[in-house]
């Protein structure tokens, strides 16, 4: 019985590893990625109520640079799969709900503290392998974010339950805090085996149990996460691992009486005709569904004529290209002021011709391959419009090659159209389209970065001016849920920059905050009386 109140240890941010080559970590980790390379290949099954499920259907998992090889296959389900997940999750719940909080902290703890030692080098090769990430992206994804949402979230959870209401004499008023009637169904996207684990662990944290539907590039990584989950000491039952095709999954799920959320992050049209599911099938449910998604983005960087030249292009080339522009965060338009372009230009176009492209084996390697053939044919296709077109132009990049990896050139475009395609459009690859402004228009120019894009996820701005930053505070207001002075759009750090935005972006809620992990739970007021009254008369009755 628990009788205490018990302080949680405090979190600090995991520090990144720098890998310098030569070091003990480098060796260690690149070791481990060639171990995992070349062993036989895997058979990834669903985990569903504690239990390894395979199929006939085989799936195969291959690096995005290296399309050929096959480091295994995932087992893909079925209806009765998704059926079999949600009767584990149920069965499980009662049990799980009723467990102490701190004896759920403690797991979440040991995730972390398994995750920052002898998980590291498993989880980091799997994401660089399988999402094709170079090494320091993989380090600050699926390790250092990760192990900061667990113990980050640990320390919000503590701070929920604190928040009580008053009592006056003669009461006590209480808050509980708890679980959703039902079951949470998690959908993972590809590009952070962060958000992957998040999305289910969140929820789980307050009592919750999970159906888990990763994406399929995203598997080998997710088999991991699972092997973390269970090593943890995260009970049978409580996060089902199910791969399944879209439809057949929401078919079930968005009918079934007993779910109760959706933890999303993912496309925006996805998440929008996931919502018109759950609305029409409302009036099934025993309790009105909570809806948490993170969607798309069509990231800016606004920059202001006062602004650093050179301090402007890095922000453009590490904000647009990192993980190859697979970011929800990732600069995808940038406007950049007339007097100081060509300088910018000229720093952008050598430092995008000094970045070498391959395999994140090799760790001077900045860019890696795009996640899929799909995704690959997709931003070409892209590509090969701007080509033809009067009023754009490829400045550096353009080129792209799918024969070994799905390589693409980060791309720099330059158009004279405000309202230019790629301006527009969420591409999610390695292209940034730049327009450049007279350099005194600078407020007409907010006004044209809030009203081009239906998202609102992050954006930037780069000035020297305090006056010209606080305009742009005012003017994008709502343009973006993560805002940046004087850097990049990405790269946001639990506990330091709670991470969502609103618009078409999704529906701001927070990875990596308290606001999130309250999504999660139905409060109950209790007020105890402790002498009660004996007669229904009033004083004012006389």
């Amino acid at each position: 019985m628990s009788n205490a109140l018990f302080q949680v240890p405090i979190a600090v941010n995991e520090p990144v590893r720098p890998y310098a080559p030569g070091t003990s970590e480098h060796k260690n980790l690149i070791s481990k990625y060639k171990e995992m390379y070349d062993q036989a290949p895997i058979d990834v099954p669903m985990h569903i109520g504690g239990k390894e499920v395979r199929t006939s259907n085989k799936m195969p998992m291959s690096p995005p640079h290296d399309h050929k090889k096959v480091l295994g296959h995932f087992n893909y389900g079925d209806a009765s799969h998704v059926n079999q997940a949600i009767d584990a999750a149920m069965n499980a719940r009662e049990e799980w709900a009723n467990l102490p909080w701190e004896q759920r902290a403690s797991i979440f703890l040991k995730a972390a503290d398994l995750l920052a030692g002898p998980f590291r080098d498993k989880v980091n090769a799997s994401t660089m392998l399988a999402q094709s990430k170079n090494v320091m992206q993989a380090e600050i994804d699926a390790a250092c974010e990760l192990i900061d949402f667990f113990k980050f979230n640990v320390q919000y959870v503590t701070e929920i339950y604190k928040q009580q209401p008053e009592s006056l004499p003669g009461m006590w008023n209480r808050l509980e805090y708890r679980p959703l009637e039902g079951f949470v169904f998690a959908i993972s996207p590809f590009n952070f085996t962060s958000i992957c684990a998040n999305l289910c662990a969140a929820p789980a944290m307050m009592g919750n149990v999970i159906v888990w539907k990763p994406a399929e590039s995203q598997m080998y990584s997710a088999q991991v996460l699972m092997e973390l989950f269970k090593a943890a000491g995260v009970p049978d039952g409580v996060i089902n691992l199910i791969s399944v095709d879209g439809p057949t999954a929401g078919d079930i799920i968005f009918k079934h009486r007993d779910f109760a959320g959706l933890h999303f992050t993912g496309s925006t049209g996805v998440f929008r005709h996931l919502w018109k599911e759950i609305g029409n099938n409302i009036a099934n449910y025993r309790s009105y569904p909570r809806i948490v998604g993170e969607t798309g983005g069509k990231d800016f960087i606004m920059v202001h004529k006062s602004a650093n030249a050179a301090e402007v292009a890095t922000a453009c080339t590490r904000g647009a290209f990192e993980y190859q522009g697979q970011k929800c965060s990732a600069a995808s338009r940038a406007y950049i002021p007339s007097n100081i372009w060509g300088e910018v230009k000229s720093v952008i176009v050598n430092q995008v011709k000094s970045f070498k492209m391959g395999s994140p084996e090799d760790t001077s390697n900045f860019i890696n391959a795009v996640i899929s053939e799909v995704s690959f044919d997709k931003i070409a296709g892209y590509i090969d419009f701007i080509k033809e077109q009067t009023d754009a132009e490829i400045i550096v990049g353009g080129n792209y090659d799918k024969s070994v990896g799905y390589f693409i050139e980060p791309t720099v475009v330059v158009t004279t159209n405000p309202k230019f395609r790629t301006l527009c459009e969420e591409i999610f690859g390695p292209v940034l389209t730049i327009y450049v402004y007279d350099e005194n228009d600078f407020e007409a120019t907010l006004e044209l970065v809030d009203g081009t894009s239906d998202y609102a996820l992050t954006g930037s701005i780069i000035s020297n001016d305090r006056y010209a930053i606080n305009l742009a505070m005012k003017k994008l207001e709502n343009a973006a849920g993560n805002f940046y002075i004087n850097d990049k759009p990405t790269g946001a750090v639990v506990g330091q920059q709670p991470f969502g935005g609103a618009r078409g972006s999704g529906t701001n809620d927070k990875a990596g905050a308290p606001m999130n992990l309250l999504r999660w739970v139905s409060a109950r007021t209790i007020k105890e009386t402790f002498v009660p009254a004996t007669d229904y008369r009033y004083p004012f009755l006389g």
